[in-house]
């Protein structure tokens, strides 16, 4: 049995970004532009963290999967493919994570 994966969602995406807004909400949330997109990302963002604050595991697990989603169409909002995330966060790999984040442009 094969595992559904991240890359199969993000496939999805792509396939329902192609679909009329009457049959997909993937196109409805594109068709708002990309600020709306991130917007969207931020609430589902917030619900997550409130949800592993105060919730039980399975409302973690749901609004978890809303933060894939959701990142998942404002990367496609702003032609950002998962592998260019994927390639980053390799690159991230090769050094420790205190040694990495030393390494960023300070904010």
């Amino acid at each position: 049995m094969n595992k559904f994966s991240i890359a199969d969602l993000e496939q999805r995406i792509n396939d329902r970004a192609k679909a009329s807004p009457e049959q997909s909400y993937t196109r409805k949330l594109l068709d708002k532009g990309a600020t709306q997109c991130a917007k969207k990302f931020g609430e589902e963002a917030v619900e997550a963290v409130i949800a592993a604050s105060t919730e039980d595991r399975e409302r973690v697990v749901a609004e978890a999967a809303d933060v894939f989603y959701h990142l998942l169409v404002m990367l496609h909002a702003r032609g950002v493919s998962l592998a260019e995330v994927e390639a980053l966060l390799e690159t991230r790999t090769k050094k420790s994570g205190l040694e990495e984040k030393a390494s960023r442009p300070a904010e």
